[in-house]
């Protein structure tokens, strides 16, 4: 592995472990469980959703894994006056500001950044003045960097859906995205439907210094284990590059 192609880190996102906890009740399976034994199989970090209507990840599961995971916690969250104060509580080492929708299944698409910029910004000024890395989870559209740039953004998360759903020309996107942030000096992550059959050509990308992907290796483990689907698809990745 080159100096100029530095290994790309695995954020894993455990919602998808308190989904199934959550539809039969109680307290198994448990994704503090779930998130030491990704970190101890090479998970590079762990990324939990906590959304409004507490569909899978709840307040004192971000408390419980806060206190307990060594490695690095990615709070994903709706910008909310609500989320910001969780957020601002636990101290994370990093939020990604992710749009929210309660009808929508999974997140659809990236956030508004240009859009919303007068709403975002105190927000993102909170969390940066209480030392918490802010990422937004944007389309890689100039206008949405460009927004990131203005919003003093340290990261952006590329949202990589329409590439994963086979979209022409969105890997081109992604390319032109990525190498536009680093220019800005923002650090480049990516996510969103990322498999084992789709990963490399993104891992690839120069500019990528992080991938978070979670309902994929969340439920290919329930085929072949979690450590080995981490391990699979970090060698994966380390490949690409």
């Amino acid at each position: 592995m080159s100096a100029a192609h530095p290994p790309v880190r695995l954020g894993v996102n455990i919602d998808h472990v308190a989904t199934v906890r959550n539809a039969r009740g109680g307290a198994h399976p448990d994704p503090l469980a779930a998130a030491l034994l990704a970190v101890r199989s090479g998970a590079d970090g762990i990324t939990l959703h906590l959304r409004e209507d507490r569909r899978h990840i709840r307040d004192d599961d971000v408390a419980r894994i806060r206190a307990a995971v060594s490695a690095p916690i990615n709070l994903e969250m709706a910008a909310t006056d609500e989320m910001v104060e969780i957020a601002l509580r636990h101290a994370p080492h990093a939020c990604c500001i992710v749009p929210e929708r309660r009808a929508e299944v999974t997140t659809e698409g990236g956030l508004d950044a240009a859009g919303q910029m007068r709403s975002l910004a105190p927000k993102v000024a909170r969390l940066r003045a209480a030392g918490i890395r802010v990422s937004l989870f944007i389309d890689p559209d100039p206008q949405q960097i460009e927004a990131a740039v203005q919003l003093r953004a340290p990261v952006v998360e590329l949202h990589t859906g329409a590439y994963a759903e086979g979209r022409e020309g969105e890997l081109e996107r992604l390319q032109a995205g990525a190498a536009l942030a680093v220019s800005h000096g923002i650090e480049v992550h990516a996510g969103h439907g990322l498999t084992y059959a789709n990963v490399g050509p993104v891992a690839a990308i120069p500019g990528i210094a992080e991938l978070n992907i979670g309902h994929f290796l969340i439920g290919q483990a329930i085929l072949e284990g979690l450590p080995d689907v981490i391990g699979r698809m970090k060698a994966l990745i380390d490949g690409a590059r």
